[in-house]
This record gives C-alpha cells, sequence and structure tokens, in this order.
C-alpha cells in the first residue's frame, strides 16, 4: 500500500458526552470583537536541527539556511497581538447554524497548515499529506485537567503526485486515497494535538466546540463573533503554549456590541532542549557525507 497510494487521515472528534444545541433564528443578536495580546516576552521559536530527522533536504525547503527547521509557535504582531489563539463563547445552547464545512489540515513541506483548528464536537477534520516524504501522525487528547492520551499513531503515506527529488517542485497536485480511522475525544478532554514522528517540528492543534460562537485570531491578534443571543456567557481565550487560558462573564445585549482586549502569558524559560547555533558538532559536515539543505520555500530567520 505504502508504494502506490497517499492519503487523506478522517478524524472524528466528540467530547464523548452528546451535547444539545438547536439552531434558531436569532432575533437582535450582539457581537463581541476585540483583540488578544501577548502579554511578556516573545518565546523564540523552537528550533530542530534537521540531520537529526529524516528527509533532511526536502524538509530544509523551509530552513534558516545553516540547517535548523523552526517552528513559529508564536506569531506576535508589532502592537503585540497574539496570531492563533482561540476565543469562544460557553453556555450557548441554541443560536445560529453552524458552518457545515469540514476542517482542512494539510501536511505540506513538512508544516502541518494550519496551525489551530477549530472542530465541531462529533464531527470530522480531513488531514492530507501533499509532501513526496511519509508522515507520521501520532494524535493526543489533551486538557489542563486530565492531561495528555494518545489516541492513535497512523502513517500518513507519500504523496507520489509530487515531484520527488525536485526540490523547485510545487504543490499544484490533488491528494491521493484516503485512510479512515474515527477518533473521539475522551470526555473532560476537548483539544486535540497532533505531531509527526518523524519531524517533530511537524504540529497542529485543535478544539471541539459545542456551538459555533468561537473565533480564531487573525495576524494582529483580532476577532469578532456575532450574531450572539442576549444574554450572560463564559469568555474563554486559548492558547496551546500559554496554559491554561483566561476566562471572563460578559453580558450581551440585544443588538449590543462588546469590544474586548484580553491578554495571555507569554512563556517563560527553555520550552525545547534544542537551541539553534553554529556548532561544528551539529553541522552538515558531521554527517561524513555531503549533504546540500538549502530554503527554497522559506528562510527562516
Amino acid at each position: 500500500m505504502i508504494a502506490f497510494c497517499s492519503g487523506i487521515l478522517t478524524l472524528l472528534l466528540g467530547l464523548g458526552s452528546v451535547y444539545s444545541y438547536d439552531v434558531i433564528d436569532v432575533e437582535h443578536g450582539g457581537t463581541i470583537e476585540g483583540t488578544i495580546i501577548l502579554d511578556g516576552v516573545v518565546p523564540e521559536p523552537k528550533g530542530f536541527n534537521l540531520i537529526t530527522f529524516p528527509d533532511p533536504m526536502y524538509c530544509g525547503r523551509i530552513s534558516n539556511g545553516r540547517g535548523w527547521r523552526l517552528l513559529h509557535d508564536f506569531v506576535v504582531s508589532r502592537q503585540g497581538g497574539l496570531k492563533d489563539a482561540i476565543v469562544l463563547l460557553e453556555g450557548i445552547e441554541a443560536g445560529k447554524p453552524f458552518d457545515v464545512s469540514v476542517p482542512l489540515i494539510e501536511a505540506r513541506d513538512c508544516m502541518f497548515y494550519p496551525f489551530m483548528t477549530i472542530v465541531r464536537n462529533g464531527h470530522a477534520v480531513e488531514v492530507i499529506n501533499m509532501d513526496p516524504v511519509m508522515h507520521d501522525i501520532q494524535g493526543y487528547e489533551t486538557s489542563p485537567e486530565a492531561g495528555a492520551r494518545v489516541l492513535f499513531n497512523t502513517p500518513l503515506i507519500m504523496n507520489h503526485q509530487h515531484h520527488r527529488g525536485d526540490l523547485h517542485a510545487m504543490h499544484n497536485h490533488a491528494p491521493g486515497k484516503s485512510l479512515i480511522g474515527p477518533i473521539y475525544l475522551n470526555k473532560g478532554r476537548r483539544t486535540f494535538y497532533m505531531q509527526c514522528g518523524f519531524h517533530a517540528y511537524m504540529e497542529s492543534w485543535a478544539m471541539a466546540v459545542n456551538n459555533p460562537y468561537y473565533a480564531v485570531t487573525d495576524a494582529e491578534g483580532k476577532f469578532v463573533i456575532d450574531g450572539i443571543p442576549p444574554g450572560t456567557y463564559q469568555l474563554v481565550v486559548w492558547h496551546p503554549q500559554t496554559g491554561p487560558g483566561t476566562t471572563k462573564f460578559v453580558v450581551v445585549q440585544p443588538d449590543g456590541k462588546l469590544v474586548e482586549q484580553l491578554s495571555l502569558p507569554a512563556p517563560k524559560g527553555n520550552r525545547t532542549p534544542y537551541k539553534v547555533m553554529d556548532n561544528p558538532r551539529f553541522g552538515l559536515q558531521s554527517l561524513g557525507y555531503s549533504i546540500d539543505i538549502r530554503p527554497l520555500v522559506e528562510s527562516q530567520r
């Protein structure tokens, strides 16, 4: 099978119990908009020396030009706005309909796109491989209270439609055949973490939600949630690398508009055992043979 198909992996995420949500016509709905700020010094990206992982030449299409791949899990604007933070409202049992589309995560250039995904409780998310290298998808369900639990370890077959060996080749091709494995999150866990077992710099996060009143912050840290039924709710803000997140009770008035600016704390100390450095012990020459790692797609600084 490995020799003949690339893959699509379909996951079903749920909260372990059925949550009732009714679609109704929302009259005089309100809006919450605002900005999520990172409070503190922006952490350095995590560094991964490419010679310690498979496929260093292809995965080096995105690198710093010195053999290091960087994971930018904190993207912060000049004004401090934090990208990819989740903002959601808890306690809404009836309101506007969900978006019916299925979230899609791509493995492309040895990176998962997007970094953050929202999925409806019990519905699907697709993961496809666009790379001419094999990935090993390891999935975990997790929460600050219950900790992490392994859900699966599944190969994501290389995409043979990509011109393997051509480091300049772009992803103007279709994904291959499907691999299906339904996964449900257990009660008490609502976040899902995915990493490649071959390429540790590949990370993606997802959160299962019970209602459609959520947003993922943009590059400026901004968000908008609209069509909210008037009432009192808990506003939750979360990012996978800043701890349990923050909450606040808000009152949405009929046709009202709230403007909120909330912050999440920047983590302190070392977040990874790897530090980007120019050290001959970890240089390309340490392999004992010639290898050319060039950032043909993106040069990470």
